[in-house]
C-alpha cells in the first residue's frame, strides 16, 4: 500500500524520550531468564498539535537479542531523535530511509518510528489500521504461558482455554519439554497448541524435537539459534511439524532467505525486532506473496506497545492467533486509561480517536518514570 504524502509535510517539533519500571503481577520465565518487572523506553513525538506514542522493547541484558535499554537509549538520545527534531517528514517511510544507514539497533529505530507512525495518523484523523491497509476490526488472541512446574501449567491452559484464548503456547526448554507435552495433551487434545523453545536446542536434541512431531503443534517456534538459518532449514527438512522463525528474521532479507531455503514456513513478526511498522510490513507482503501465514509476536508490552500490535494484526496475512492477550494478565496497572482486554480470544482495535487509539494515563505514568529527556531542536 503507497502511502500518499501529508498536504504539508509533518514537523517534529519536539520530542520526549522516558525510562519506566512497570512490575509484572506475575514472574514471566522463559529458556534464558525470567523477568520479574518491565523496564521499557517510552517515545513521544510531538508536532501538528497531536502527540504520537510508542514503546521500545529492548532488554536490560541481551538474552533476546544483542540490543540492550542502555544501547536503546543511546541510540535514540544520540543519533535517532537528534536527527528527526526540527525536521518535517511527508510519511513513515521516510523516516525508516532516514536510519537505514545505522546498523543494527532495529528495537530504538522501531520505537521512534512507530511513534512517528501514531502521530502521523492523529494528524490526518485516521486510525493506524486503516493507514497501515488493515482489513478487520478484531484480531484473534492466543496466549504465551512461561515455564512453571507442570501442574501449574497446566492450570494455566485450564483458565486460558476457559476464558477462549483460540492458541496455547508454551514455553520449553531441555527437560521441560516432552513431559510437559503429554501432560497438555493428555488433558487437551483437541486445542490449538504451540511450543517456543526461544534458541535453547541444537541439531544434538533431535531425538527430543522429532518427538514432538506426535503432539499436533501449530509449529515449533525458534528451537535453534538466533542468528542461524542453516540448521533451521536441516531441522524443517527433517520435521512434518512446521517452524515458526522469530529472532532469526531481523530484516526483510532475513525472511526472503528463510523463505527461499524452507527455514521456516510460519514467521513470527514482531515490530521491534524489524525496525518498525515499514519493515513489518514489507515482511508480512513477502509472506502473503508466498502464501506464508505470519503471526504476531509480544515482548510482554504495556498498553502503548500493545495497542501498536493490535493495529498491525489486522493485516491480511495474520492467519494465526497473535500474543496481544489482555494486558491484565501481566500488570495491576497500565499506562494507558483503556482496558485492552479480550473477549472469547477476540481483541478488539482500540479505538478511541485517531492513531493507536488509546490514552497515556500521565499520572501514574509519573510515578513509574526513572528519567525523562526532551529534545528540542
Amino acid at each position: 500500500m503507497a502511502l500518499a504524502p501529508l498536504r504539508d509535510p509533518l514537523v517534529i517539533e519536539s520530542a520526549e524520550l522516558r525510562l519506566i519500571e512497570l512490575p509484572l503481577l506475575h514472574p514471566f520465565r522463559i529458556a534464558t531468564g525470567t523477568m520479574y518487572r518491565k523496564v521499557m523506553p517510552i517515545v513521544v513525538l510531538r508536532g501538528g498539535g497531536q502527540e504520537g506514542y510508542a514503546e521500545g522493547v529492548a532488554d536490560v541484558l541481551p538474552d533476546y537479542l544483542p540490543e540492550t535499554i542502555v544501547s536503546s537509549m543511546m541510540m535514540m538520545r544520540e543519533v535517532f531523535l537528534p536527527q528527526m527534531v526540527g525536521r518535517a517528514f511527508a510519511n513513515p517511510h521516510e523516516i525508516e530511509r532516514l536510519f537505514r544507514p545505522w546498523r543494527d539497533h532495529q528495537m530504538a529505530k522501531a520505537a521512534v518510528e512507530m511513534a512517528f507512525w501514531d502521530l502521523w495518523a492523529k494528524v490526518q484523523g485516521l486510525p493506524l489500521w486503516q493507514v497501515l491497509g488493515g482489513t478487520r476490526d478484531q484480531v484473534e488472541v492466543g496466549v504465551s504461558l512461561g515455564i512453571k512446574p507442570i501442574p501449574d501449567t497446566l492450570d494455566d491452559v485450564r483458565l486460558h482455554v476457559a476464558q477462549g484464548y483460540r492458541r496455547i503456547k508454551l514455553k520449553v526448554m531441555p527437560g521441560h519439554d516432552l513431559k510437559l507435552l503429554d501432560a497438555v495433551r493428555a488433558e487437551f487434545p483437541d486445542t490449538h497448541l504451540t511450543v517456543d523453545a526461544n534458541c535453547c536446542y541444537t541439531l544434538a536434541d533431535l531425538p527430543v524435537l522429532r518427538a514432538m512431531d506426535g503432539y499436533g503443534l501449530d509449529y515449533i517456534e525458534q528451537p535453534l539459534a538466533w542468528n542461524d538459518l542453516h540448521d533451521h532449514v536441516r531441522l524443517q527438512s527433517l520435521l512434518a511439524t512446521p517452524l515458526c522463525l522469530d529472532e532469526c528474521i531481523r530484516s526483510l532479507p532475513d525472511c526472503r532467505k528463510a523463505l527461499a531455503s524452507d527455514a521456516g514456513r510460519v514467521i513470527n513478526i514482531k515490530v521491534g525486532r524489524l525496525g518498525g511498522h515499514v519493515v513489518a510490513k514489507q515482511v508480512h507482503d513477502l509472506c502473503l506473496a508466498h502464501d506464508v501465514p505470519v503471526w504476531c509476536g509480544g515482548m510482554l508490552e504495556a498498553g502503548i506497545g500493545r495497542a501498536h500490535n493490535i493495529h498491525l494484526c489486522t493485516l491480511e496475512q495474520f492467519s494465526r492467533p497473535g500474543d496481544t492477550s489482555s494486558s491484565s494478565r501481566y500488570f495491576a496497572r497500565d499506562i494507558v486509561v483503556e482496558k485492552l482486554e479480550t473477549s472469547d480470544g477476540l481483541m478488539p482495535i482500540p479505538a478511541n480517536g485517531a492513531g493507536i487509539g488509546v490514552t497515556m494515563d500521565w499520572d501514574f505514568l509519573e510515578t513509574i518514570s526513572t528519567s525523562v529527556e526532551t529534545i528540542r531542536p
